[in-house]
């Protein structure tokens, strides 16, 4: 399966802002759903946001109003906008094709501060 691999992570202090991004090795195009997820130390995993094709996201309560995501398939990359960071943001961040946490790459870290 194409590679695909995260980048924009940081340190930042509550409140801040990250934008996350998710380069493709291979189109997305044809993805119907792209995902982005975190895992936080001694937490469960979590799937944050996600997109189809159609435009159509979905957004855990805990992010809502806060997280944005978009893609494009041109350029075969899917973005996460983190704004208004909380401590419980911290974790690293996986995007995958659909569901599929197989298909993930290296994750990026969101650390943010008191």
């Amino acid at each position: 399966q194409e590679q695909l691999v995260e980048s924009g992570g940081g340190s930042v202090q509550a409140g801040g802002s990250l934008r996350l991004s998710c380069a493709a090795f291979g189109s997305i195009e044809n993805n119907h759903c792209m995902t982005w997820f975190r895992q936080a130390p001694g937490k469960e995993r979590e799937a944050v946001a996600a997109m189809d094709i159609y435009g159509d996201t979905f957004y855990a309560d805990s992010v809502k109003g806060r997280f944005t995501i978009s893609r494009d398939n041109a350029k075969n990359t899917l973005y996460l906008q983190l704004t208004g960071l909380k401590t419980e943001d911290t974790g690293v961040y996986y995007c995958t094709r659909g569901l599929d946490w197989g298909s993930r790459g290296q994750g990026t870290q969101v650390t943010v501060s008191s």
